[in-house]
């Protein structure tokens, strides 16, 4: 499976593509960091967020987008700009029919380190080890696009499983209640 990582940003976003599968080596294809001038406009900075997230999925052709959820933030203004550039990966990736996935910044912590309090430095490292890399990613959020794709291709199997077993679980109970149902009623 090949996921496209993406760590949203208005001045810095991460974007990463990441091969592999659940219990397998992952391997680094490619990874950088889209920047967009802070004097720009906002309407320019996510066009050229888009256009830069664009290229990228049609260059490396990912089978689905991993992104960071925004997460509460003390700077709202920072927040929004962050979530308007996260929007703008999802719809690029939902024009071209691929799934999204949304990750919290503890869930891709824990994933890559074990622990979901792991501060930047220890994310980094780990993501240069599990990748084999020579040299770290820099800056920060290229290496939180590359473990946004790492967490993506380990966690991803577990949650479709957890979510089938939930909806056989719930046709289960659907049947069940029917059938208490049905002998309420011959009872009756």
């Amino acid at each position: 499976m090949r996921v496209l990582g993406v760590d949203p940003g208005l001045t810095r976003c991460g974007i990463a593509v990441v091969d592999g599968a659940a219990g397998r080596r992952v391997t680094a294809v490619a990874v950088d960091v889209i920047r967009t001038p802070v004097d720009d406009s906002l309407a320019v900075r996510l066009l050229k967020v888009a256009d830069g997230v664009e290229d990228w999925l049609d260059r490396h052709k990912p089978d689905v987008v991993a992104i960071e959820r925004v997460f509460s933030q003390h700077n709202v203004r920072t927040a929004m700009g962050t979530a308007q550039a996260a929007g703008v990966v999802a719809l690029a990736a939902a024009r071209r029919g691929l799934p999204v996935e949304f990750h919290t910044p503890s869930e891709v912590k824990a994933a890559v380190t074990g622990s979901g309090r792991a501060d930047k430095a220890q994310v980094t490292t780990m993501v240069t080890r599990l990748l084999g890399l020579a040299t770290a990613p820099k800056p920060a959020d290229a290496a939180d696009a590359l473990a946004l794709a790492i967490c993506h291709l380990w966690r991803a199997p577990v949650r479709n499983r957890l979510a089938e077993a939930e909806a056989r679980a719930a046709e289960l109970a659907r049947k069940h209640r029917a059938r208490l149902a049905a002998a309420r009623k011959t009872q009756a």
